[in-house]
């Protein structure tokens, strides 16, 4: 219940006030239920597409209540936030606005793209340590020495309350929903939406969610060692030391964490750039992401969802795109061992032509590969339509006498 949250915790009421006071500073995002994702789910999905924000992301609700709620002279102090990602971006850019100094301290590993942006939207970035932690614990000390303001990414009640206008705004739009399905990283989001959601909504039921190689918050709530650890595409949810903040009200809430794996987070990526033209980080998608890895929950249903970030590297998104296309049956991968002599690739290219499929890559070795000096290795990338197209392909080529491996 919410009267049972601690003294500290977020109300109804602040997440209320918090929505007037960035009105018109944030982005009111639209929600959208795409068919193609209520066919693949089974539910009607509704996206809240935060990734429309300035920043590509959900972040600057929280900053912009932060900042605004500062005081005259915290404000001529400046501000010092810790981020290697959408934090960093959202705080350079409400300081901005408000005419406030704004120092970002960064990893030095930090991409330099995200040093750039945040550059470019008015911070001075100070690269230091090897590890969030490094630079986490470097930042605290630039603000104890400097008197600037330390800006918490998700361990602070202004903020948590900036986050939970996410959710004011869904079940207004929404107002029929069945559930909300809430990204946890640091929970600060995950904790605003549980008590925006509990104070205009009583019993919408609100999940969290969290990929298998970071579940600090769900370990967290269970009383049991942090143990995360692990290459993830949803590297903005992936943290090690959750809010005690948010933590405190998700566990008075009795909020249940949903566990996904990573290749439901890659499956959703795809399915929102192909159903619903949509471009989500791996930690934006992972709302979609336990809809799909939990069938039995969602169906039937109206699921809100956000896409709480749409800053993903070009790169991982094109190869994520590949991977589910492979995944699906709609590009084919073929091993041949072929007699080398003139005329097989010719032979191969038109059993494939008529069966239709389109090839979009060809690897032809002689001398390392192939088993025998008097054979060759094919390797084909074939584009089809769907598995049974591509079964015809392998049996127009096994019919020609080839041996056919997929792989």
């Amino acid at each position: 219940m919410l009267d049972a949250l601690p003294a500290a915790a977020v109300t109804l009421a602040d997440i209320q006030a918090a929505a007037g006071r960035i009105a018109g500073q944030v982005l009111r995002t639209p929600c959208i239920a795409p068919a193609a994702i209520a066919r693949a789910t089974g539910a009607t999905v509704v996206l809240k597409l935060d990734n429309l924000q300035a920043t590509g992301a959900f972040k600057e609700r929280g900053a912009a209540n932060r900042i605004a709620l500062l005081t005259p002279a915290e404000r001529a102090a400046g501000v010092i936030a810790m981020s290697a990602g959408n934090h960093a971006q959202a705080v350079a850019r409400h300081a901005t606005l408000a005419g406030i100094a704004a120092t970002i301290v960064m990893p030095r590993f930090t991409p330099a793209n995200k040093v750039l942006r945040t550059e470019a939207f008015g911070a001075r970035v100070v690269l230091h340590g090897d590890t969030l932690a490094e630079a986490a614990a470097h930042a605290h000390a630039m603000a104890a020495a400097g008197g600037q303001v330390f800006l918490h990414p998700y361990d602070d009640p202004a903020v948590i309350a900036g986050q939970g206008t996410m959710a004011l705004e869904m079940i207004a739009d929404y107002p029929g929903l069945d559930a909300l399905v809430i990204p946890v990283g640091g929970g600060g989001l995950l904790a605003g939406c549980a008590v925006a959601a509990r104070g205009i909504a009583p019993g919408l039921p609100v999940f969290g969610v969290e990929v298998e190689g970071y579940r600090a918050m769900a370990q967290r709530l269970a009383g049991v060692p942090v143990e995360v650890g692990g290459p993830t595409i949803a590297e903005g949810i992936a943290v090690r030391d959750v809010g005690e903040v948010p933590l405190a009200i998700l566990r008075a809430l009795g909020t249940e964490i949903l566990i996904v794996p990573e290749r439901a987070v890659e499956h959703a990526i795809a399915l929102l750039a192909e159903g619903a033209k949509v471009v989500a980080e791996g930690a934006g998608a992972s709302g979609l992401a336990a809809v799909l890895a939990f069938p039995e929950r969602f169906a039937g249903k109206t699921v809100g969802t956000p896409v709480c970030g749409g800053n993903i590297d070009p790169r991982i998104l094109a190869n994520v795109l590949l991977r589910n296309l492979l995944r699906d049956g709609r590009i084919l991968r073929l091993h041949l061992d072929i007699p080398d002599r003139p005329g097989v690739l010719a032979d191969i290219a038109t059993r494939v032509a008529a069966a239709g499929g389109n090839v979009i890559e060809v690897s032809h070795q002689r001398l390392f590969a192939a088993p025998s000096v008097q054979t060759a290795e094919l390797e084909l990338m074939i584009e089809v339509r769907d598995v049974a197209q591509g079964d015809a392909i392998v049996a127009a080529l096994e019919a020609g006498d080839y041996v056919v491996r997929r792989g």
